[in-house]
């Protein structure tokens, strides 16, 4: 099983890991302008046998799968997380790692509860706007690009991004 084809998607205040489901949005795509509850069954009926998804669960991962849908189809989403959403560009090289090693620190020291991704993809990377690695998103602002911040910046920036989420 590629690694490549391993999606994060927000389920509340958890994220989870979802097999086969770029695969099942390209399926799909030709789909647009269908009703939603039709294109997240579609999705949730293709990328199930893969995964584990509770019954209890499955119309919030239908929701989230939906959310997957209209992001590659290029369409602004509302996301559903209530709190600071970190993303770490980068292969992993020693910096990348470094840096989301600091940025783990740093929110550890101010007690800050983040989601944190780490984005090794180039194509995703470029997907977002940025050219340079590593790189820094804080509630997808760009912070950094092509350098690694220091811890000063680092909590500056993190106590602002929390404070403007009330």
């Amino acid at each position: 099983m590629p690694d490549e084809d391993l999606t994060q998607i927000s389920l509340g205040k958890f994220r989870v890991g979802i097999t086969g489901l770029k695969a099942a949005i390209e399926e799909v795509k030709s789909w647009r302008g269908r009703p939603e509850e039709e294109i997240a069954q579609a999705l949730l009926a293709r990328v199930k046998p893969r995964n584990y998804i509770p019954a209890s669960a499955q119309e919030e991962y239908k929701r989230a799968f939906w959310r997957e849908f209209k992001k590659a189809l290029g369409e602004k989403v509302e996301d559903e997380r209530s709190g600071l959403n970190i993303k770490i560009l980068g292969p992993g090289c020693p910096a990348c790692e470094r840096l989301e090693q600091t940025v783990m620190a740093v929110l550890a020291e101010l007690g800050l509860p983040a989601e944190v991704e780490h984005v090794r993809d180039m194509k995703d990377i470029t997907a977002l706007g940025v050219f340079g690695t590593p790189a820094l998103l804080i509630n997808d602002d760009v912070k950094a690009v092509g350098n690694l911040p220091t811890r000063e910046a680092l909590k500056k920036w993190l106590q602002e991004a929390a404070a403007a989420l009330g």
